[in-house]
């Protein structure tokens, strides 16, 4: 996910989009398909999509959090005042009060 959308001044509501289960489909049909070259490389992706789709909205959004901070280079404590700046240097759009709440979601769901 490169982003979140329904994040802005006014907003603070965060819109995840999963389509892990069109992605699994379309690894299934693949693999029916496959040579046995291509097998493993489908395989390992298909366990990898398994893996992640149950991932709730909360661990979604903690990833997104961490992938943004690490885009900005943040290589600082997820807690401090710090990171809250440097999310909302990397999402502009975003309100003080959405920079926390993602924060705290990434704060509740550590890696």
């Amino acid at each position: 996910m490169t982003g979140i959308t329904g994040l802005s001044k006014k907003n603070t509501f965060v819109l995840t989009i999963r389509d892990a289960d069109v992605v699994a489909a379309v690894l299934r049909e693949a693999l029916a398909d496959a040579s046995p070259k291509e097998r493993p490389g489908l395989e390992r992706a298909a366990a990898l999509v398994r893996a992640t789709a149950s991932d709730t909205e909360g661990v979604l959004r903690a990833r997104w959090v961490r992938s943004r901070l690490a885009a900005t280079g943040f290589t600082g404590e997820i807690t401090s005042v710090a990171a809250v700046k440097a999310l909302r240097q990397a999402e502009p759009t975003l309100s003080l009060l959405a920079a926390v709440q993602l924060q705290r979601e990434a704060v509740a769901h550590p890696e």
